[in-house]
């Protein structure tokens, strides 16, 4: 009765609870008053707010003290800075700890800003070396640390009192039995490449009771054990636990097969295989920017020259308009010459523009800062040479040397290993398994000596018990599990399969796509060295009919429209003779940026760092003591090797059998393209131009000694031979301007001088047909 009554006495009162709450909850306005007057703190009303972190890296010194970029109003004479390509190369390399891509400025797929974990580096190798991920490219280090010795250890200690159900424990019913207890363990594991595991155990259990029947009111109990366990099926042997590393089922089903260390090693070979690819990428951008400069600077001068030319027509118009005019002219010619002076003056703008605009993108792939003080004039001159190179030999090396298909390679090798690995798994898990361990006991753990006074044999020191080997205990046997059916080991099997089928076909697929990138670049320098020519003799044709049309117009025989016409053309014809050009040295840097030689071809070689000194003296002992170690000749040390000394297999290339017929485009009824060639009595091969107009004069120094510009505009006869009897190697020539600036804005009084006065540029007559380089330096 008394227990029905308290249940609901607490069932009332928590029911009045309950109203008082819902009455006088957080919700209502009741006032909260505490001691003190204290401003409010801690409140937020918002949970989400854009924040920065406490994150403070000192910005280069370049980038906080680099002066405004260059635009065209601005006047300021920067020192010029005549750099050859070669010497970009190394600038670039040298300031390329990120490596930046070509193309990616002032987009949104600018993946340095928008995916920096992404954007490649020098660290990358290092980075995957060092990665420790499980299921993920695993480093070598991180391989190596599965055969690592792990040592544990841990110690416990814990006190327990608990009443009895007995009336005699203690003397007195329900007496109260007190342990004390105290626990020691301690090993070492490792380990080995034949995926046997071995481990070493020392073990104490310390007891402290008040029970009446013990021998001793406390007492150590302990052993040092040995035990080995070696996989005989699934996941034995070396040449499993090298490629998927020891067996395991903790994470078998995250990391798989791929934990070994030759898989490790292979993964470290895939990021080198991207890193030489990125270093290729930014040699081949580098390269594409400075010839995109130096088109730039080619396109500038055209357009100042056509500006130079308007405005004399224009001057020559106006004097005639002031005078009366003359015979065949119209007013409307002085307004299409001043038309003309404007249109080539906007085009003066946006070329100089143009240069400021190439300079800043190649400043940024080779990791300069926007404006230095110096502005960066290319002084090498495109190759004019025709270079014929074969196609298969080209092929072969493509098919060889070509990064990506190294990498595909080490892809398909890498899932071979981990295929072979996964068929061990198909076999059931039997594990041969060993122990043995020496016991001890004692009322101490320590002592000097071992009677106790009660036993005979003395059990007075633990470790005295245990050092006299009277009491030990083994264990031999085998243990074994298979799941039935082996559906996961199977499917992972599979899998390996088709990805392997997969990978081989991406490499079929890739090796065809080198060689049509490989064709296409063919075509490429085909193309780009037959519209040089044509452009070229386009070029001369047109200064030809700019002076027989200027002769015509002060002779008063023709409209000075006809001239003006004949001076666009005649800019556009050298435009794009130096655009196809231009063009054709791109098509030679594809071509060996496809073969996979480009970085060959530039001298540029990776290698590793230098190591810890420490580390060079680790491995020379290492080497001694494998040197002579004693060799097992029973047993297989030597696993098969992973790694060729140089391409495996034949890259045979042959041309296809000649046709018995042959293909003319006159067969179908289609008449053959008509190409520009020399006037006839000129050799087909250099053809002698017409007298260029009078350029701004420029001299040479070779080695400090005053000498003539062979790129200088002048003679034909004078240029070849100062080309042949020259002995100094292209690279030591430097040209030094006489006066000049980038740009002047026309003005009435006197004559725009041309940008010549600044840049020396080769006269196109002398560039094309003579060879200043062997193509076999190609």
């Amino acid at each position: 009765m008394n227990l029905r009554r308290n249940l609901r006495l607490i069932l009332c009162g928590c029911m009045m609870t309950t109203q008082i709450m819902g009455c006088h909850g957080l919700g209502t306005d009741t006032d909260l008053h505490y001691l003190g007057d204290k401003e409010l703190q801690y409140y937020e009303d918002v949970a989400t707010k854009i924040e920065y972190p406490a994150v403070y890296e000192e910005t280069p010194e370049e980038i906080t003290f680099s002066g405004k970029p260059r635009t065209l109003v601005d006047r300021s004479q920067d020192q010029i800075w005549d750099l050859p390509l070669m010497d970009a190369v190394h600038l670039g390399l040298a300031n390329s700890e990120v490596i930046r891509v070509s193309g990616a400025l002032g987009t949104n797929g600018n993946s340095l800003l928008n995916n920096p974990d992404g954007t490649p580096s020098i660290f990358d190798p290092a980075i995957q070396e060092t990665n420790v991920l499980l299921g993920g490219a695993r480093g070598v280090e991180a391989a190596l640390s599965a055969f690592d010795t792990t040592f544990t250890a841990n110690m416990l200690w814990g006190r327990s009192e608990q009443v009895q159900n007995s009336p005699f424990f203690g003397g007195v019913p329900g007496g109260t039995l007190v342990q004390e207890t105290g626990q020691f363990q301690s090993g070492l594991s490792k380990n080995f490449a034949n995926g046997g595991q071995f481990a070493i155990n020392h073990n104490w259990n310390y007891t402290g009771s008040n029970a009446s029947s013990q021998l001793f009111p406390s007492n150590y109990a302990g052993n040092l054990g040995l035990s080995y366990r070696q996989p005989m099926l699934a996941g034995a042997g070396v040449e499993y636990t090298r490629i998927a590393g020891p067996i395991g089922t903790s994470f078998s089903g995250i990391t798989g097969v791929s934990q070994g260390v030759v898989i490790a090693r292979i993964n470290n070979d895939q990021a080198l295989a991207d890193f030489e690819r990125n270093v290729r990428n930014l040699i081949s951008d580098i390269e594409e920017s400075y010839w995109q400069l130096y088109l730039a600077y080619r396109l500038y001068d055209t357009q100042v020259v056509a500006r130079n030319s308007a405005l004399r027509s224009w001057r020559e118009a106006h004097a005639k308009l002031e005078a009366g005019g003359t015979r065949n002219f119209k007013p409307a010619d002085e307004a299409q010459a001043k038309d003309r002076l404007f249109e080539t003056q906007a085009l003066v703008q946006a070329t100089r523009s143009d240069i400021y605009t190439a300079e800043s993108r190649f400043r940024r792939l080779v990791g300069l800062p926007v404006n230095d003080g110096k502005i960066i004039r290319p002084i090498d001159d495109p190759i004019a040479a025709e270079f014929s190179p074969d196609w298969s030999m080209c092929l072969t090396e493509a098919l060889v040397h070509r990064v990506e298909l190294r990498k595909q390679k080490w892809n398909i090798k890498s899932l071979e290993l981990q295929a072979l690995a996964a068929t061990s798994l198909t076999k059931p898990r039997f594990d041969f398994v060993s122990s043995y361990q020496v016991n001890g006991f004692g009322d101490r753990l320590l002592s000097q000596k071992n009677t106790d006074g009660i036993t005979g044999q003395g059990l007075h020191s633990a470790y005295g018990t245990m050092m006299d080997n009277d009491q030990d205990s083994w264990t031999l046997g085998w243990e074994f599990s298979m799941p039935l059916g082996f559906r996961s080991a199977h499917a992972q099997v599979e899998n390996l399969e088709f990805r392997l089928s997969k990978a081989r076909a991406i490499l079929q697929a890739q090796e065809m796509d080198v060689s049509q990138e490989l064709a296409i670049t063919f075509q490429d320098l085909t193309k780009n060295y037959a519209t040089a020519q044509s452009n070229f003799n386009r070029w001369r044709a047109a200064r030809r009919r700019v002076e027989l049309f200027d002769a015509e117009v002060q002779a008063g025989t023709t409209t000075l429209d006809t001239l003006l016409r004949a001076q666009s053309s005649l800019a556009q014809a050298e435009t794009e003779y130096y655009r196809s050009l231009v063009a054709y040295n791109i098509a030679i840097k594809n071509l060996h940026k496809w073969k996979g030689t480009l970085l060959k071809h530039n001298n540029i070689h990776l290698m590793e760092g230098e190591w810890n000194p420490i580390a060079y003296q680790q491995a020379l002992r290492k080497a001694w003591a494998r040197t002579h170690g004693i060799e097992a000749h029973k047993l297989q040390h030597k696993p098969a090797p992973f790694v060729a000394d140089g391409y495996v297999g034949e890259v045979g290339v042959m041309p296809p059998p000649a046709q018995e017929g042959t293909y003319s485009s006159e067969q179908e009824g289609m008449t053959p393209e008509f190409q520009p060639v020399p006037e006839p009595g000129m050799s087909p091969e250099y053809a002698p131009p017409v007298t260029p107009p009078p350029q701004p004069e420029a001299r040479i120094q070779l080695n400090g000694q005053g000498g003539t510009n062979p790129l200088a505009p002048t003679s034909v006869d004078r240029a070849v031979k100062v080309a042949l009897e020259s002995d100094q190697p292209q690279s030591d020539l430097y040209v030094t301007p006489i006066g000049g600036t980038l740009d002047q804005l026309p003005v009435p009084q006197e004559e725009i001088p041309s940008s010549q006065a600044e840049l020396p540029i080769a006269n196109p007559e002398d560039n094309l047909d003579l060879e200043f380089r062997s193509a076999d330096s190609f």
